[in-house]
Parts: structure tokens; sequence; C-alpha cells
């Protein structure tokens, strides 16, 4: 798992043009939730294009210990045979999810009606994130959670023996929130409402849907939404295909556009209008991408990526955009770092408690790279220095993050003197063909992967 081995450092350094096909890997957040959803169904469900990175193997591996025969059939191609709604076994060792929150944070949903004792834990990024967030809802379904202080992990589960269906309002954007209390009204009998005030990823419900649970979402005028979920489904097995991660996927796009003379097709990734805020954000910035090929796949839509080298120029990015884009501002962070004139980012401050907080290690970094940032307490605005303005040079710390190293390593191949990168390990947690594919695309030695004594 992230962070369980010894560190990885990597150099970064400018990139010749990149050209080619950027083949993404299989969406993180649909492969957790197909897997999960899969294990409560009864039948076979048959998946295609699951990502196979450490957050998603942890998922498969929690999968099996709770009952569920999770097989790997070939590259991306997995069996999940379900136990049904309500059937998890007890396990006989602890789930250990490694750095993925989503992870927990669904599978503790998923059992939280159940009426069974699990223990979690996870690395050292996963046991200093919020579980609190989830556990509030949980309880008033009747679980009981005994956690460190803070509602840390690791963390006792015991399940509802007679759960009750909730009505919840979130208190935050977050989609982990409102899926872990879908998945535990899936075994409380009536009806479950969930209540958002700003409409996040939405993969949970059209899953469900898919599955054949009885899912009505409703817009409010006020905005937001309200997802009614009617307990106690038969959920029936699928073939679920998995869409390319457009989280994924923006790494190597953003490289095409900040390195002088690129393009770079990326198939296949999906545009949930839930995921696509950061593509909306790049033509914004003026960036020369198009989107080919629109279509429909596994009930999501997808698109062929096509992005060449393009002069951005600085935005006010809109605060209702944030949940559409919340994994992506590290990313946008450095494409803005490239552009004229100030980005403006807020809205983000669910950016605060994800793997590490993203908002103050990217500040940090940028700075160490010559850039100049002003962070608030949800964001930051960056005062982008042009296309080949960007000094670089910088020492930054992924700190245990994946898209921290990935977002530094992009910004190392288009600035003027390479960046060094403490730990590039975490990577493999959601795209582990990261460096192989960067290199195909001609980045060729620009990413290198150096001994720790060297770094």
């Amino acid at each position: 798992m992230s962070g369980a081995g010894p560190a990885q450092p990597m150099i970064a350094r400018r990139s010749a043009p990149l050209k080619g096909e950027a083949n993404a890997p299989g969406d993180k957040s649909i492969s957790h939730r197909a897997l999960i959803l899969g294990a409560l169904s009864v039948g076979e469900t048959v998946i295609e294009g699951l990502l196979e990175g450490e957050d998603v193997l942890a998922t498969a591996a929690a999968m099996r210990s709770l009952g569920a025969q999770v097989e790997r059939r070939g590259p991306g191609a997995w069996t999940v045979v379900g136990v049904g709604v309500g059937g998890f076994l007890e396990p006989e060792n602890v789930i250990d999810c490694g750095n993925a929150g989503t992870g927990a944070r669904l599978i503790m949903g998923a059992v939280a009606t159940t009426p069974i004792t699990t223990f979690f834990t996870g690395d050292a990024s996963l046991r200093r994130r919020p579980m609190k967030r989830v556990t509030d809802p949980l309880s008033m379904f009747g679980a009981q959670f005994y956690g460190r202080q803070g509602g840390l992990l690791p963390m006792a589960l015991i399940g509802a023996a007679a759960p009750t269906a909730i009505e919840y309002t979130l208190p935050m954007a977050s989609a982990q929130v409102k899926s872990a209390a879908l998945l535990a009204g899936l075994n409380a009998p009536g009806e479950t409402r969930v209540i958002e005030g700003v409409a996040t990823r939405d993969h949970t419900e059209r899953m469900l849907q898919g599955f054949g649970a009885e899912v009505v979402v409703e817009e409010r005028a006020e905005g937001g939404r309200v997802i009614r979920l009617t307990g106690r489904p038969e959920l029936r097995a699928q073939r679920v295909t998995v869409a390319r991660d457009p989280s994924s996927a923006a790494f190597p796009v953003a490289a095409a556009a900040l390195v002088e003379g690129s393009e770079v097709v990326a198939p296949k990734i999906g545009l949930n209008p839930t995921r696509a805020g950061f593509y909306t954000t790049l033509q914004e910035m003026g960036a020369d991408l198009t989107f080919e090929n629109e279509r429909l796949e596994g009930g999501e839509p997808v698109a062929d990526l096509r992005m060449r080298f393009s002069t951005l120029k600085g935005v006010d990015v809109p605060l209702e955009r944030a949940a559409s884009m919340i994994d992506e501002y590290p990313i946008l962070s450095v494409c803005a770092a490239f552009a004229e004139g100030d980005t403006i980012m807020r809205g983000a401050e669910e950016l605060r408690v994800k793997e590490t907080d993203r908002i103050a290690a990217m500040a940090r970094g940028l700075i160490a790279c010559g850039v100049e940032v002003e962070e608030f307490p949800d964001g930051m605005v960056v005062r982008g220095r042009g296309a080949d303005g960007v000094r670089g040079g910088g020492k930054v710390r992924s700190e245990l993050d994946h898209r921290i190293a990935m977002s530094f390593a992009i910004l190392g191949m288009a600035a003027q003197e390479p960046v060094h990168i403490d730990d590039s390990q975490p990577i493999a947690t959601s795209f582990p063909n990261f460096t192989p594919l960067m290199r195909s695309l001609g980045a060729g030695d620009a990413l290198e992967l150096v001994p720790a004594s060297e770094a």
C-alpha cells in the first residue's frame, strides 16, 4: 500500500513534445462502487476496465473478506459473486484500506446496517483523515463506532442489528458521505433520504439504479438534490464497463497543454457532468481542447479528448464548480502557474481533508518552484508566470499523496529547472502506469526515478 515501502524519489525535467495516445486507467470512483455493489448483489457481476491501482485492490480484498467471491480474470477483467443485501459475513481479520479514503468510507456505509463487527485501518495518510463525517450519519442508522480520538482510524464498526431508514442533510459537499449513507440505506427498511446542497458526483445513484435499486433523484429549486432510496431491494448482478478516469487523464492532458509542441489524445474518458469541471475550466483558460466521438458507455457519457499545446490565461473558477473538479485542483494549480495572470480557486475547503492538506501542499511546492501563491482557507490564488515563465528547481514533498506527486511531475516537465519529488510511490494508488505512459508519449528521461540516496 502507499507509504508502506521505502520512498521512491523522482526528478522531473523539461520534456520533449508529447505525442500520441494517452490510455488513462479505469475510473477509480466507478471501480470502487462496481466491486461493492457487485458484492451486495445476487449472481455474478462482470467488470471490464477496472482500475488495478492499490486503492481499488484494497476494496477488492475487503469484499473477499466480507464473503464475496472476487476474482481477476485478466487485465482489468474481474468477476464478483455477491452475497446479497444484508449478506456480508463478519471478517476474520482487520480490513486494511491502504490509502483509499473512498474505499474506507463506502465500505463502512455498506456494512453499517449489517449486524457484524468490522475493524478498519489504513496507511499513515488514511489514519490522519477524518471519518466522523461518515460515522455521524451511519450512527443514525444504529451503527456504533469505536475509534481514535477525533474519529480517526483504526476503528471498530458494530453494525446495526435493527437498522432504521434516515433523512440526512449533508453538511458539506461530499460524494463519499452521500454514498456511504445510500449504501447503508440498502439494508434499512423504508426510505432513506439524502439531501445535498451542492450536486456532487452521482456514480453511486446511477450504479444503484443499474443494479436494480429504487432510487429517485429530485433537483431542488434552491440548488442541490434530494436522493430517495427504498431499502431492502434485491440487487441483480450486472455487466459493468468502467469508463477511463477523468481525474487520472487530467495529468497527461495538462502535460500536453503545457509542453510546447505537444498533441495528445486521451480516449474513452468519462465525462459525467459531476466530474468534468476541470476540462470546462481548461477551455475557459484558452486551452486547445476538443471532445471527439462523444457517446454513452455503461450509462456514463464518454469522449476522446484531444489536447494541443496552449497559451493559457488566468480565470476565476466559479464556486459552484468546485464539487465537479475537487480532485483536479492540484493539477489545475500547476496549469495556473503557466498561465498569464491570476487564477482564483475558492470553495474547495474539502481539499484540506484529502490524502493530505492539498491546498497547503500545493502552495508550498509552487512557492518552492518560484510561483507566487496566496492561500485561503478554501482555496488559493496562483499568480501565473506564463507559458515559459516557471523556474521550477524546487524540492517538493508529495505528502503520501498521489495527486501531489503527479502534479509536480507535470510541472517539472514544463519548467526551466528540474523538480525533485521526494516520493513517487503513492502514484500507484490511482495511476500505476503513469511514468511508463508519459515516457511512451515522448517524455523519455524527463521523468527519472532515482535512488533515495541520490535524491
